[in-house]
C-alpha cells in the first residue's frame, strides 16, 4: 500500500468514525460524503425531516476542522442574504463589505428548495466557479468549498425546484432513510449515556490537511479500460427509451473524481471497475431526465442506472 494513500485512508477512516459518534448505521452514505468532500463536488440531501441531515453537515465540519455556516432558505430570502454585499458605515463614512454565510468552508443550504430561482442561482456560481462577484469585484471562497443541500421530497407546496442547470452541479445526490429498530435502540441509548443533546466531535484533521489529500488523489492511475467503462455507462443513459435527456460530460467527470477518491481511501494508486459502480446511481440518478410517464416515479432514474450498470459489462483488470 503506498504511504500517502494509507495516510488518506486513515484520515478518511478517523473522519467517518468520530461523526459516527453521533450518525448511527448510516456508513454509507457517510464514506459517499466523505468521497464528495475528497473530490471537491457538493452534495444534496434529499429525504424526510428528523433524519440528521443538517448534524451529518456540522459533524463533518468539526472533524474535518472547518469553519461551517447554515442558511435557512425560504421565500424571501435575498441573494444577498447569502452572499452578502456592501453596507455604508455612518461612523467611519464608507461603504464596507459584510461578507454571507457563502465564505466558508462546508455551507448547509437547508430546504434549499423552499427560495426563489434568483436566491437560487446566488448559488450557482459559488458552486462551480468558487467565488462571488459583488459590486464588479470578484472575490474567491475560502478553500475546500463545499454545499450541502437539502430538501424534503413530500412537501411541495411553495417550494420550487432545482432547475436542471443547478442539480447538475451536485457531485450526487443521497438519501440517507429511516434508520433499522436496532439503530434506533442505539440512538436513544447513546443520547441517555451522554446526558445531553449535543455529542463532542474531536477534530481529526484541517484545511491544509484536507488539499494536501486531495493532490494526493490527484496521482491515482486509471487506466484506458476503466475510462471507456465510464464512458460507455454515461451514454447508454442518453439512448434508453425511458431517459429524454441523459446525462451530461459532467456526469463522466464525477465518476471519474469518485473512483479515484475511493481507490485512495482503500489505500490503493488505481481505480477497480467496483470503484465505478459504486457510485454510478448517486453520481448520475439526478442527472437523467426522464420521459413524462415517468416522472411520479421516485425511484426510476435509479431503476433505469440499475439496468444499465447490468447491460455494460465491467472491463477485466490484470
Amino acid at each position: 500500500m503506498p504511504e500517502q494513500y494509507a495516510d488518506v485512508a486513515l484520515l478518511g477512516q478517523r473522519v467517518i468514525e468520530q461523526v459516527e459518534r453521533v450518525i448511527v448505521g448510516k456508513r454509507a452514505v457517510l464514506e459517499q460524503i466523505m468521497a464528495a468532500t475528497l473530490a471537491g463536488g457538493h452534495v444534496l440531501l434529499e429525504d424526510y425531516p428528523g433524519l440528521a441531515k443538517t448534524l451529518i453537515a456540522r459533524s463533518f465540519a468539526a472533524a474535518l476542522g472547518l469553519e461551517f455556516r447554515r442558511i435557512q432558505f425560504t421565500p424571501d430570502l435575498l441573494p444577498g442574504d447569502i452572499t452578502g454585499g456592501y453596507v455604508y458605515n455612518r461612523a467611519a463614512d464608507r461603504f464596507e463589505l459584510r461578507r454571507g454565510p457563502v465564505f466558508a468552508n462546508i455551507v448547509l443550504a437547508d430546504e434549499i428548495n423552499r427560495a426563489s430561482p434568483k436566491t437560487q442561482s446566488a448559488l450557482l456560481e459559488a458552486m462551480q466557479e468558487r467565488q462571488v462577484t459583488l459590486e464588479g469585484e470578484t472575490m474567491p471562497l475560502p478553500e475546500p468549498f463545499l454545499v450541502l443541500a437539502t430538501q424534503n421530497p413530500i412537501e411541495y407546496e411553495g417550494t420550487f425546484p432545482l432547475p436542471e442547470a443547478q442539480l447538475d452541479r451536485f457531485l450526487m445526490k443521497l438519501s440517507i432513510g429511516y434508520p433499522s429498530p436496532e439503530e434506533e435502540r442505539e440512538i436513544l441509548r447513546r443520547r441517555r449515556e451522554r446526558r445531553r443533546d449535543d455529542a463532542v466531535i474531536e477534530q481529526v484533521t484541517n484545511a491544509e490537511e484536507l488539499l494536501a489529500m486531495r493532490d494526493a488523489i490527484e496521482d491515482v492511475y486509471v487506466d484506458a479500460d476503466i475510462e471507456e467503462y465510464i464512458v460507455r455507462l454515461v451514454a447508454a443513459t442518453r439512448s434508453d427509451a425511458r431517459v429524454a435527456v441523459g446525462a451530461s460530460p459532467r456526469g463522466s467527470l464525477a465518476l471519474l473524481k469518485l473512483a479515484r477518491v475511493r481507490a485512495a481511501l482503500d489505500g490503493r494508486d488505481f481505480v477497480i471497475p467496483d470503484d465505478v459502480k459504486v457510485f454510478v446511481r448517486p453520481a448520475l440518478a439526478h442527472r437523467l431526465i426522464l420521459t413524462p410517464d415517468l416522472w411520479m416515479q421516485r425511484r426510476a432514474a435509479e431503476e433505469i442506472l440499475s439496468a444499465v450498470l447490468q447491460a455494460i459489462p465491467a472491463p477485466v483488470m490484470r
